[in-house]
């Protein structure tokens, strides 16, 4: 194994690891997966810039790493496959199928390499998801034959093989009941009717921007000395700045990739656009694009830029998501959440048999609340008493609202249960929920497009 490798392999565990990634349906260690997309790679190929990248194509996607942090520790080539396989719909784009489709144009741009390891993940999970879970399979299968018509230049080996193995997985799919018939695959607007059609959830969506968070973004010419622009950024303690080139910001610089040239004597004459970074199209929101988006560009990228009239006025770093505007979001979505379960409780268990489902401790706990409202003149009913964990738990038990949200066991849903209180713990005291919760975050905003499609 190359040294190249061997580094993707250790940054790709251990970042998927930290998270506790696990795979969904066997609970096996996310790098389970990402070996079996290596293996299928270096089948056909020894290029070790394509088997480094099988090992990180997730990790953008599903981990605090950005593209950035991949370039900085692979090298461009590296990071140029990774992009190519990292889905750049963003949350307000429209359900599922809308998302897919434009994921689908992104990777049918893809370069012939990066097609190859797609082929690969491909038939992984494939497998895995027609092994264990029918009614999604029909899903997959189909958007995994609308991904094949646009791989044709990856490797004619694992394309013929990929092929073959949706064929088989079809066929068998077509020979197998849905396990759980009587329960019907539900999404989050359905199981949450009086969210999804409220105009709170309308406005709350409106009123959070991109203009609410971003800073000003200082520009120069390309061709303004590197020790002039260094000095500036400094002396206002920026991080980055635009380049100008021909008029327009098109590009950024970072102070940490000119400062030490600048330092030197020979860094008068250099130009500022010598280590420019290139802003793509994917990384621009305009002034009042909703915040799901704006996470979910910095889930792939470091830094959002904003734009007004076509041009680039603004940047958002990660740094952001700790200003008060958005943590009244998350919190507001956490709130929402909390709004739609009781109807949601109170369907599925009529009559209040849902006490059945909470340990004696948590359902006495709530009956003191009650009682001490009741103390207060405060009259409501038992369930208006239970904590947001409570219900979450309740919740859960109905397995319609586990698919939903993507969990495949009631274990999935008690980590879910705790990471969330972990954002809200995190929220109210004030602490950095970029460090401890960001992915977290990052499922809150999609799940927050979900309920609010445009």
């Amino acid at each position: 194994m190359s040294e190249l490798i061997q580094r993707a392999k250790n940054f790709a565990t251990s970042a998927h690891q930290r998270i506790g990634h696990r795979r969904k349906y066997s609970d096996q260690p996310y790098q389970v997966h990402l070996e079996a997309v290596a293996r299928l790679v270096a089948s056909v190929t020894d290029d070790p810039e394509m088997i480094a990248a099988a090992w990180l194509h997730d990790v953008v996607e599903d981990t605090p790493a950005t593209l950035g942090d991949v370039e900085r520790e692979f090298g461009p080539a590296v990071a140029a496959l990774v992009q190519d396989l990292t889905d750049v719909s963003r949350p307000s784009d429209g359900n599922r199928a809308i998302r897919k489709e434009s994921d689908r144009q992104h990777t049918a741009h893809a370069s012939p390499r990066a097609k190859t390891i797609k082929l690969a993940d491909l038939m992984d999970n494939c497998q895995d998801i027609s092994r264990h879970d029918v009614r999604f399979a029909r899903v997959y299968l189909s958007e995994m034959n609308a991904l094949l018509a646009v791989l044709g230049e990856g490797d004619a080996r694992l394309l013929k093989k990929a092929r073959a193995l949706h064929g088989d997985c079809l066929e068998k799919l077509l020979t197998l009941r849905d396990p759980d018939p009587g329960l019907a695959a539900a999404g989050l607007v359905s199981l949450l009717p009086l969210v999804a059609g409220s105009q709170l959830l309308h406005r709350f969506r409106e009123v959070f921007t991109a203009g609410d968070i971003a800073e000003p973004l200082l520009s120069f010419d390309s061709d303004a000395p590197e020790r002039t622009t260094a000095r500036i950024m400094n002396s206002r303690r920026l991080r980055i700045a635009g380049i100008r080139v021909d008029g327009l910001v098109q590009a950024y610089v970072r102070l940490s990739d000119i400062d030490a040239t600048a330092a030197g004597d020979k860094g008068s004459d250099t130009p500022s656009g010598r280590q420019l970074q290139h802003i793509s199209a994917d990384q621009v929101l305009g002034l009042n694009a909703p915040l799901m988006d704006v996470v979910g560009i910095l889930t792939r990228h470091d830094h959002c830029f904003v734009s007004v009239f076509d041009s680039v006025v603004g940047v958002i770093g990660r740094d952001a998501v700790n200003k008060p505007p958005v943590r009244m979001w998350l919190f507001g979505a956490i709130t929402l959440y909390e709004m739609g379960l009781i109807p949601l409780i109170e369907k599925i268990f009529p009559d209040g048999t849902w006490q059945s489902v909470l340990p004696p401790a948590r359902l006495e706990k709530a009956r003191e609340l009650q009682r001490e409202r009741e103390r207060r003149n405060q009259r409501c009913d038992l369930i208006n008493c239970l904590q947001l964990s409570d219900k979450a738990q309740i919740t859960l038990e109905y397995a319609p609202a586990r698919d939903a949200l993507g969990l495949p066991s009631k274990r999935a849903g008690k980590e879910l249960i705790k990471d969330l209180e972990s954002l809200r713990n995190h929220l109210a005291h004030s602490q950095d929920i970029v460090s401890h919760d960001w992915v977290q975050i990052i499922r809150m905003a999609y799940r927050m497009a979900e309920l609010s499609p445009p």
